[in-house]
């Protein structure tokens, strides 16, 4: 769906994007992940023509981006950007209405969104008399109700308790289900986990890193596993097989971390321990998003 081509883009003596290319497949939630300042929102502004690039292009559904493309992206920024004395209901029809829908379809649709998201009763409130979630569930509406094919969400569950952020969490699956993708920017490293199929990180301007998040975790898997055993093995047992990075007690079985040596197997390290030890488990350590974001960063700092 989107081709984002060689992006370059500067601010005076500061350079946003240097270089980045990255593609989002259609029906794919792609997940674009980097630190404070990274460049990703430079990037989503270019991406929704808030801006434009100094070199590179960005083609959408094969097509060069250009204003023609605008109804057919939704943008919930990071920044919120309601009209605080404007009524709720009056508000989210003339957001819709920019997005070229008609009042009566406009009015039917923010109808069916109140209710499934249990605002019927919020249509006459003003922005400021509402708490930062509820303006963040009347800003995702505003967002996704023109169903655009593309919908770009900056940090979109910020102000929201467990239960509401999983609400709009089933709400980007649905969404996905019937047909949209998504670009999701969150630092929220557990929901990338949870809803996306691919993803881009983002550093000092640069893409350091992208790929499907299965493959990705697939690639930074280090041979790392806990093993929890009774009994003791001799020290000298892991010379060339393992080594110890933690070790704890709890309720009398021990419990060790261990990074099994290159060229070694899971299989031979149970084959070494069971005749010593009484194993209860051995689970082995899949590195998380989180745990290779913070490595990818602090690799490149």
């Amino acid at each position: 769906m989107l081709n984002v081509n060689n992006i370059v883009k500067q601010y005076a003596t500061h350079l946003a994007l240097d270089d980045v290319s990255l593609k989002v497949e259609q029906g794919k939630i792609f997940g674009l992940l980097g630190p404070n300042g990274a460049g990703k929102t430079s990037l989503i502004r270019i991406i929704t023509q808030i801006t434009a690039p100094d070199s590179g292009e960005v083609i959408f559904n094969g097509q060069r981006l250009n204003s023609s493309h605008i109804a057919r992206i939704g943008y919930l920024p990071e920044e919120r950007g309601l009209y605080k004395k404007m009524e709720i209901g009056e508000q989210v029809l003339y957001l819709a209405k920019l997005k070229g829908m008609r009042t009566a379809e406009a009015t039917k649709k923010v109808r069916y969104w109140f209710e499934k998201l249990e605002m019927g009763s919020w249509w006459n409130k003003k922005v400021e008399d509402l708490s930062k979630g509820m303006q963040q569930k009347v800003q995702f509406v505003a967002t996704v109700l023109h169903e655009p094919e593309l919908i770009i969400l900056d940090e979109p569950f910020s102000g929201f308790d467990p239960v509401n952020a999983d609400i709009i969490k089933n709400e980007i699956l649905e969404l996905n289900k019937k047909g949209a993708t998504f670009i999701f920017s969150t630092h929220r490293m557990e929901s990338v986990e949870e809803l996306c199929d691919n993803i881009a990180l983002i550093h000092r301007s640069k893409k350091i890193l992208d790929g499907s998040v299965s493959d990705i975790k697939e690639q930074y898997r280090n041979n790392t596993y806990w093993v929890e055993y009774d009994g003791e093995y001799p020290v000298e047992l892991s010379a060339g097989l393992f080594k110890v990075l933690h070790k704890e007690i709890l309720q009398g079985k021990t419990r060790i971390k261990v990074q099994i040596s290159a060229g070694k197997t899971a299989n031979q390290l149970l084959s070494a321990l069971l005749p010593l030890v009484n194993i209860h488990r051995l689970d082995e350590v899949i590195p998380t998003m989180n745990d290779i974001f913070i490595d990818q960063v602090k690799l490149k700092n």
